[in-house]
Protein backbone atom coordinates (compact mmCIF):
# COMPACT_ATOMS: atom_id res chain seq x y z
CA UNK A 1 0.00 0.00 0.00
CA UNK A 2 1.00 3.36 -1.03
CA UNK A 3 1.87 5.20 2.45
CA UNK A 4 0.14 8.61 1.65
CA UNK A 5 2.97 10.79 3.57
CA UNK A 6 5.23 9.76 0.77
CA UNK A 7 2.38 10.66 -1.82
CA UNK A 8 1.92 13.76 -0.53
CA UNK A 9 5.86 14.52 -0.09
CA UNK A 10 6.03 13.53 -4.25
CA UNK A 11 3.67 15.94 -4.75
CA UNK A 12 4.69 18.90 -3.06
CA UNK A 13 8.09 18.88 -4.61
CA UNK A 14 7.25 18.56 -8.01
CA UNK A 15 5.58 21.58 -7.76
CA UNK A 16 2.14 20.48 -6.46
CA UNK A 17 0.36 23.27 -4.04
CA UNK A 18 -1.60 21.03 -1.42
CA UNK A 19 -4.71 22.62 0.35
CA UNK A 20 -7.43 21.61 2.58
CA UNK A 21 -10.98 23.44 2.74
CA UNK A 22 -13.96 23.88 4.73
CA UNK A 23 -16.05 22.36 2.55
CA UNK A 24 -14.03 18.71 1.92
CA UNK A 25 -12.56 18.16 5.48
CA UNK A 26 -11.18 14.92 4.56
CA UNK A 27 -9.83 15.84 1.40
CA UNK A 28 -6.62 17.19 -0.06
CA UNK A 29 -6.51 19.49 -2.92
CA UNK A 30 -3.82 19.16 -4.98
CA UNK A 31 -3.32 22.35 -7.35
CA UNK A 32 -0.90 23.34 -10.02
CA UNK A 33 -1.22 25.63 -12.82
CA UNK A 34 -4.63 26.62 -12.24
CA UNK A 35 -5.44 22.74 -11.78
CA UNK A 36 -7.54 21.27 -8.99
CA UNK A 37 -7.78 17.16 -7.99
CA UNK A 38 -9.23 16.34 -4.80
CA UNK A 39 -7.39 13.43 -2.81
CA UNK A 40 -8.74 10.97 -0.67
CA UNK A 41 -7.08 8.45 1.79
CA UNK A 42 -8.30 4.81 0.66
CA UNK A 43 -6.67 1.15 1.42
CA UNK A 44 -4.64 2.23 -1.55
CA UNK A 45 -3.44 4.79 -0.15
CA UNK A 46 -4.26 8.80 -1.74
CA UNK A 47 -6.39 8.47 -4.65
CA UNK A 48 -8.08 10.99 -6.91
CA UNK A 49 -12.01 11.88 -6.08
CA UNK A 50 -13.81 12.43 -9.43
CA UNK A 51 -12.40 14.21 -12.38
CA UNK A 52 -9.61 17.03 -12.35
CA UNK A 53 -10.31 20.35 -13.42
CA UNK A 54 -9.88 24.14 -13.37
CA UNK A 55 -9.52 25.90 -9.91
CA UNK A 56 -12.07 28.46 -10.42
CA UNK A 57 -12.05 30.32 -7.20
CA UNK A 58 -13.12 27.88 -4.20
CA UNK A 59 -15.02 25.47 -6.32
CA UNK A 60 -13.58 23.25 -9.37
CA UNK A 61 -14.48 23.87 -13.10
CA UNK A 62 -15.82 20.72 -14.44
CA UNK A 63 -15.01 20.42 -18.24
CA UNK A 64 -18.07 20.01 -20.42
CA UNK A 65 -19.72 21.21 -23.54
CA UNK A 66 -21.90 23.83 -23.95
CA UNK A 67 -23.16 25.40 -27.39
CA UNK A 68 -21.10 22.91 -29.22
CA UNK A 69 -17.91 23.98 -27.27
CA UNK A 70 -15.97 22.96 -24.12
CA UNK A 71 -15.51 25.07 -20.98
CA UNK A 72 -14.97 24.51 -17.43
CA UNK A 73 -18.10 25.29 -15.51
CA UNK A 74 -18.57 25.61 -11.74
CA UNK A 75 -22.37 26.17 -11.09
CA UNK A 76 -23.12 29.77 -13.14
CA UNK A 77 -19.01 30.71 -13.65
CA UNK A 78 -18.21 29.36 -16.68
CA UNK A 79 -14.19 29.47 -18.26
CA UNK A 80 -13.44 28.91 -21.95
CA UNK A 81 -11.39 25.49 -22.21
CA UNK A 82 -8.71 26.84 -24.62
CA UNK A 83 -6.03 24.11 -26.58
CA UNK A 84 -3.44 25.51 -23.64
CA UNK A 85 -5.80 25.31 -20.62
CA UNK A 86 -6.80 21.79 -21.83
CA UNK A 87 -3.34 20.77 -22.68
CA UNK A 88 -2.30 22.40 -19.23
CA UNK A 89 -4.78 20.22 -17.32
CA UNK A 90 -4.23 17.10 -19.62
CA UNK A 91 -0.51 17.29 -18.01
CA UNK A 92 -1.11 18.13 -14.69
CA UNK A 93 -3.88 15.00 -14.35
CA UNK A 94 -0.63 12.42 -15.96
CA UNK A 95 1.53 14.12 -13.83
CA UNK A 96 -0.90 13.70 -10.76
CA UNK A 97 -1.89 9.76 -11.75
CA UNK A 98 2.27 9.03 -11.55
CA UNK A 99 3.40 10.65 -8.96
CA UNK A 100 0.28 9.06 -6.67
CA UNK A 101 1.31 5.58 -8.15
CA UNK A 102 5.00 6.04 -7.02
Amino acid sequence: MPDPAAQLQRLYLAGFDLQTFEKFPKCVGAVRDNCIAMLVPSVDGLQILGTPGWRMGEAIGVLVEMGGRQVFQAKQEVVEATPERLATLSRFRTDLQELLQG
